[in-house]
C-alpha cells in the first residue's frame, strides 16, 4: 500500500510541510541544502523509527521546535494512519499505528517496508560486515514471522555469555548454559538466513543483469562460524580464547554476505559506478523478493540517483522501477537528470524544494 498523505513538522530546516505523493514515482528537485534529503529522512524515520543521518533523533528536530512529528497515511480499505513523535526533552519515541500506541518499532516497520539508496549505500560493499548483516536481516525479518523473536533470543544469550567472559571468576555452569542457549537459537537464526539467501541470490542475479553485465560477481553467505562444526562445540572449545578477548568470537554476530569478482573482493575491483549498480540491484532485489513472498511492495528512497551513473544506466534503473510498480521517492538537483527516463503512461509526480519549502511542479511534456 502506498502513502497518499504526509505531514512533517519540526524536521530539520523544513517548515511544517503537508503533501500528497503519487502512488508510483515521486521526483524531488532542488539545490544542495534545500531540504530534499530531509524529506527522505522524514520518510525513513516514519517507516523505520530511526534516521539515516544521525544516531540521535533529537538532532533531527528543528532548532526552535520542541518536537519532531511525522504523520503518514497508507492507502487501503480502511486507510492506515502512521505517526511518530520525538520530543526534545524525552529519550523515547512515541509511535502510533491506526491511532493505537505501540511499543515495538518492529510493528511499525512491518507496515512500511522500505529500502534506502544514498551515498552511504556503498557501505554494503566497502564497509564492515555489520551493514551487510543489517541488509540480510531486513529481508529475513519480512519473510519469516518468528525472526524477530529468534533474533532477540540470540542477542540475549550473547549478552549474558559476554558478561560472564568479562568476569575475573567465571561460573562454568552458567557459561555452559548460555553457550548452549546461544548455540540453540543461533542455529535457528542461521537456518532462516541461509534459506533467505538461497532465494535472494537468484532474484539478485536477475536484477543485476538488467542493470549491468557482471557475470563474475558472486554473493556468498557466511554464517559466522565453521560450517562443518556445531556452534556449541566451538564455543566450549574456545572458552580460553574468548576469556582472553572478553567476548564471543564466533557466532551469528559475525555473519556476512561476501561479494567477490572472480577470486577478488568486489570492493577492490569494481568502479564507483559499478558498485552503485550492484548495491542498487541488491536493494531492488529485496523488494522483488518481498513481493514474491507475501505480495507486499517495498517503498524506495533514492537520494541523488544521478551521482556516479551515466544516462544509460540511469535509464535502465528507472525502467526497472517502472516494472516493479512500487512507490518511489527520488531526489536530484537538475530535472534533466531524472526526466526522459519514464514511459508516458507512468504515474510521475514532480516536486520542487527551495529553502525548505515544497511545491508541486507542472507535469513534464
Amino acid at each position: 500500500m502506498p502513502l497518499d498523505h504526509l505531514h512533517f513538522q519540526g524536521l530539520r530546516n523544513l517548515p511544517a510541510v503537508t503533501w500528497q505523493p503519487g502512488a508510483h514515482v515521486n521526483l524531488i528537485f532542488g539545490d544542495n541544502g534545500s531540504g530534499k534529503t530531509s524529506l527522505l529522512e522524514g520518510l525513513h524515520i516514519l517507516g523505520m523509527g530511526r534516521s539515516f543521518r544521525t544516531r540521535q533523533l533529537k538532532h533531527a528536530i528543528t532548532h526552535d521546535q520542541d518536537a519532531l512529528t511525522l504523520f503518514g497515511r497508507l492507502t487501503g480499505d480502511p486507510a492506515l494512519p502512521l505517526g511518530v513523535e520525538r520530543r526534545r526533552d524525552s529519550d523515547g519515541l512515541s509511535v502510533r499505528v491506526a491511532g493505537e500506541k505501540i511499543d515495538r518499532i518492529a510493528e511499525l516497520a512491518r507496515h512500511l517496508p522500505m529500502q534506502l539508496i544514498n551515498p552511504d549505500a556503498f557501505r554494503l560493499i566497502e564497509g564492515a560486515p555489520a551493514a551487510r548483516r543489517e541488509f540480510l536481516d531486513w529481508g529475513v525479518f519480512y519473510v519469516y514471522p518468528d525472526f524477530f523473536d529468534v533474533w532477540r533470543r540470540v542477542r540475549r544469550s550473547l549478552k549474558h555469555r559476554n558478561a560472564l567472559l568479562r568476569h575475573d571468576r567465571i561460573d562454568e555452569q552458567s557459561l555452559a548454559l548460555w553457550s548452549r542457549e546461544l548455540a540453540r537459537w543461533s542455529d535457528r537464526l542461521d537456518a532462516m538466513r541461509n534459506d533467505w539467501m538461497a532465494h535472494f541470490s537468484g532474484v539478485f542475479s536477475a536484477t543485476l543483469a538488467e542493470l549491468i553485465d557482471l557475470p563474475d560477481l558472486s554473493l556468498r553467505y557466511y554464517r559466522g562460524w565453521d560450517r562443518n562444526r556445531p556452534l556449541e562445540e566451538i564455543l566450549l572449545e574456545g572458552v580460553a580464547t574468548d576469556r582472553q578477548m572478553k567476548f564471543t568470537q564466533q557466532g551469528p554476530q559475525r555473519a556476512d554476505i561476501r561479494l567477490r569478482m572472480g577470486r577478488y573482493p568486489a570492493a577492490e575491483v569494481l568502479s564507483r559506478g559499478q558498485q552503485k549498480l550492484v548495491v542498487s540491484a541488491m536493494k531492488l532485489a529485496q523488494g522483488r523478493l518481498l513481493e514474491q513472498k507475501d505480495r507486499h511492495r517495498c517503498l524506495y528512497l533514492i537520494d541523488d540517483l544521478a551521482a556516479e551513473l551515466d544516462e544509460q544506466h540511469r535509464r535502465a534503473f528507472c525502467r526497472l522501477l517502472e516494472q516493479m510498480n512500487c512507490q518511489t521517492f527520488l531526489t536530484g538537483i537538475e530535472p534533466a537528470s531524472l526526466e526522459g527516463h519514464w514511459h508516458v503512461d507512468t504515474d510521475v509526480k514532480r516536486f520542487h524544494v527551495k529553502q525548505g519549502r515544497l511545491a508541486n511542479m507542472p507535469t513534464a511534456r
